[in-house]
């Protein structure tokens, strides 16, 4: 490197940023969120949010990844059907 400061100048142009600053980075969380969503107002530090954008991230080629979407299945899908199943008991 050169004494004259050039190395630090030539990095820093071969480095600048060439998108906008109000949009967010391409590491941001809510990339997975549909646009209905963002639409409605949610985003991933809201809870229904995170949890559409933890979803979003499932890929259906893996087996963790379908094991987990299943498992959600269940978790959510259970009170649905153990109120149901008490709607038939009172009737």
């Amino acid at each position: 490197m050169r004494g004259d400061g050039e190395g630090y100048d030539a990095w820093q142009e071969s480095h600048a940023d060439d998108h906008d600053d109000d949009t967010p980075p391409s590491w941001y969380a809510g990339h997975h969120l549909p646009p209905e969503a963002r639409r409605m107002g949610l985003n991933p530090s809201v809870p229904d949010g995170a949890l559409l954008d933890f979803a979003g991230r499932l890929d259906a080629r893996k087996p963790v990844h379908r094991f987990t979407a299943w498992a959600m299945l269940v978790v959510f899908g259970l009170p649905v059907v153990f109120a149901v199943m008490r709607l038939f008991y009172v009737f």
